[in-house]
């Protein structure tokens, strides 16, 4: 109380030091009700934002911050300057470059997208403003609360990250290719709603489509993949009752349950290996394109990057689509991966650090922020715009035209949280290298051990004889212990 009153005192101080100064009411900030004062149109302040929204995304964005320049922006007195930083890697070198002022880096943005592990690095710094020195309780009560939650990344609790647009996982699949194989076997969609179902599923696929050539064996065709391989262990996890990482503070206890881990190999790695399982590409979207695979489970934001159009050495054809909510453990709770990067304020001065709240508040606006979820395929942070229903009227209102991917993957992502809840696991020191164990650890062993595999095959062993020594009890066990060991170093560093 005593930190957020000096802070307080410290922006009503700037605003009797801008006396004179006049402009719009802001509609945020309850905890600094002279705050539309520290700002004036007639000299707008200007405040940056860096970003990773390439493409779609980023005319979404772009056009969105054009709206507020003209309207809310130049009634208040400010201007918002967006730059896209590149991907995600790229603009988190940038920021870290900018805070620790490297030779040829730019002046840090008052707002940049930020994921949870790169915002508590940056939070070391002391260099990240809390929201709630700008926004009343009732105000961030309009906001999904686990969204609020995964940004409290501050020592005591301190929301540094704004919730501005989040994702999910979905499962994605060519219907055009799922039809006959499910006419001549029997398969069923309600067979993929779990993971166990996918691999018996992704089995089948194999058998089917390697019987089709009786006179080449081992040419069975690899049904799914599936991208962020650390959503698995941690959703998976999550599913099965553990918490992976448990953070108190900033201290981090790792779960790492045996019989979860062999969940996990028994429904990813034993069908990779047995080549119903395959990852190619840099996004599974991408083995799809090539036909290496007919269906994944990605983000919600993959829904715009599914192929319509399958490209082959034997040719072109196209392909249609279904989305379906996606799998979890038979048995699991329903716990649905919650993703997507919030954006951070900088500290600077009262009024731009209000500027930017200003912006940010404006931007998660239930319209404003649907009209971007439905070009970028995110899910919108408030609770009053979290529904179809909300969807649609603003499709309605807007005359938009959304694609069809995008409105059935929001569509599956509102069912899915009706009954599930959203999860992510809270930041803590070292989160970035013990996801990197998560995400690379068994899908690179996978890899490797599969194209031994297909060695032996190529020698002329059938696939049980080539993949058992991959498989067996003795594998896991030995795999298990060395990656346990690998996600404790990661951890302590």
């Amino acid at each position: 109380m005593k930190r957020r009153l000096i802070r307080l005192c410290s922006c009503l101080l700037a605003a009797l030091l801008l006396a004179g100064c006049s402009g719009a009411g802001a509609g945020t900030g309850a905890n600094t009700p002279s705050g539309s004062a520290l700002l004036d149109p007639e000299n707008p302040t200007n405040i940056t934002i860096w970003h990773y929204y390439n493409g779609a995304q980023q005319a979404a964005f772009d056009q969105l911050v054009e709206e507020f320049n003209r309207t809310v922006g130049r009634e208040a007195g400010v201007y918002v300057d967006a730059h896209s930083q590149g991907n995600v890697s790229d603009l988190e070198t940038s920021v870290l470059a900018a805070f620790h002022k490297e030779v040829g880096s730019s002046e840090p943005p008052d707002i940049f997208s930020s994921y949870a592990d790169t915002a508590y690095t940056i939070e070391q710094m002391g260099v990240l403003v809390d929201l709630e020195d700008y926004m009343s309780q009732e105000e961030l009560a309009e906001y999904v609360d686990s969204f609020l939650e995964e940004g409290r990344i501050g020592a005591e609790g301190e929301l540094r990250i704004f919730p501005t647009a989040k994702s999910s996982e979905i499962f994605m699949m060519s219907k055009t290719d799922w039809e006959p194989f499910a006419a001549a076997t029997g398969a069923s969609l309600d067979d993929l709603a779990t993971l166990e179902g996918v691999a018996r599923t992704a089995q089948a696929y194999y058998e089917w489509t390697d019987a089709q050539t009786p006179d080449v064996p081992n040419d069975g065709r690899a049904f799914y993949g599936r991208d962020a391989m650390a959503n698995l262990f941690i959703i998976g996890a999550r599913q099965l009752g553990e918490e992976l990482f448990q953070v108190e503070g900033d201290q981090v206890t790792l779960h790492v349950d045996q019989a979860v881990m062999k969940k996990i190999w028994d429904t990813y790695y034993v069908p990779f290996v047995k080549g119903y399982f395959d990852a190619n590409g840099r996004f599974r979207s991408d083995d799809v394109t090539t036909g290496d695979l007919i269906a994944y489970t990605g983000a919600t934001t993959s829904a715009n990057y599914f192929p319509s159009t399958v490209e082959t050495s034997a040719g072109s054809r196209e392909i249609d689509y279904l989305v379906l909510p996606a799998p979890i453990f038979e048995g699991g709770e329903r716990y649905a991966v919650q993703q997507g990067a919030g954006m951070v304020v900088t500290k600077s001065t009262p009024a731009r650090e209000y500027a930017s709240v200003l912006f940010l508040e404006w931007f998660t606006r239930a319209e404003n922020n649907l009209l971007f979820s439905c070009t970028s395929g995110y899910m919108p942070v408030k609770k009053d715009a979290f529904s179809k229903e909300a969807m649609d009227k603003v499709i309605a209102d807007n005359s938009l035209e959304i694609n069809p991917k995008t409105y059935d993957t929001m569509s599956i992502c509102f069912d899915m949280m009706e009954d599930a809840a959203l999860y992510t696991n809270k930041a803590f020191d070292k989160g970035a290298a013990a996801r990197k164990v998560l995400e690379y650890n068994l899908s690179d062993k996978a890899a490797a051990d599969r194209a031994a595999v297909e060695e032996q095959l190529a020698q002329g062993a059938d696939l049980e004889t080539a993949a058992a020594p991959y498989v067996d009890d003795a594998a896991f066990q030995s795999w298990f212990q060395d990656f346990k060991a690998a996600l404790e170093q990661s951890v302590a560093g």
